[in-house]
């Protein structure tokens, strides 16, 4: 049941909007605080709905974080004595995320990744799937769909009051007012390509 392993791997959070992946992120980082382990936190410079230096659940738990463009910017805040490294709402970043994870934890650093598996199409997100094979370690979150009360997997983008179209734009930054969980059979694509069989 318990496992001992040698430091450096990836671990991935990830599900829908709303079903507490930063609040999992900041659990994690809690724990490897008390630990007294070197943390460094990241989020991508475009999700700063909440703060610019601050890692923000929606219950508004905070933790202190750096807001890089690139992903390989992060580099630039690890050193020798960094034990883990903590990337938050990573479908944002750009693919090179995959390189930097692989990285890190090639040279012994914990490295933590939060984030959408799935845009609001229902399809694999940006770096997200890569990561996800990648990882050692994958904890899937869901959260309550707002229409059938089953557990939600997928990420309702709304656009006055409506699911938003399968060509709108993928990256729309946003909270409830444009996002909502959803089940499966809630999720609505209006216009989203049939799969051939």
């Amino acid at each position: 049941m318990y496992h001992t392993y040698k430091n450096g791997f990836i671990e991935v959070v990830c599900g829908p909007m709303f079903a507490g992946k930063t609040e999992e992120l900041i659990r994690r980082i809690k724990r490897l605080q008390y630990a007294k382990q070197n943390i460094v936190v990241f989020n991508p410079k475009i999700d700063n709905r909440y703060s610019q230096s601050e890692l923000v659940s929606h219950n508004n738990n905070r933790t202190k974080a750096y807001f890089i463009e690139h992903s390989t910017d992060a580099y630039k805040y690890i050193n020798d004595s960094t034990h883990a490294a903590v990337f938050d709402e990573a479908q944002f970043f750009d693919m090179e995320i995959i390189k930097v994870a692989d990285d890190l934890a090639d040279k012994g650093i914990r490295v933590i990744i939060g984030g959408l598996d799935t845009d609001f199409r229902g399809e694999p997100f940006g770096p997200m799937p890569y990561l996800l094979a990648k990882a050692e370690f994958v904890t899937k979150l869901t959260a309550i769909c707002v229409v059938t009360g089953e557990p939600a997997t997928r990420t309702q983008r709304i656009v006055n009051g409506k699911p938003a179209d399968y060509n709108e734009e993928i990256i729309l930054v946003g909270a409830q007012e444009a996002y909502e969980p959803r089940s499966r059979h809630a999720h609505e694509v209006p216009n989203k390509p049939k799969y051939e069989k």
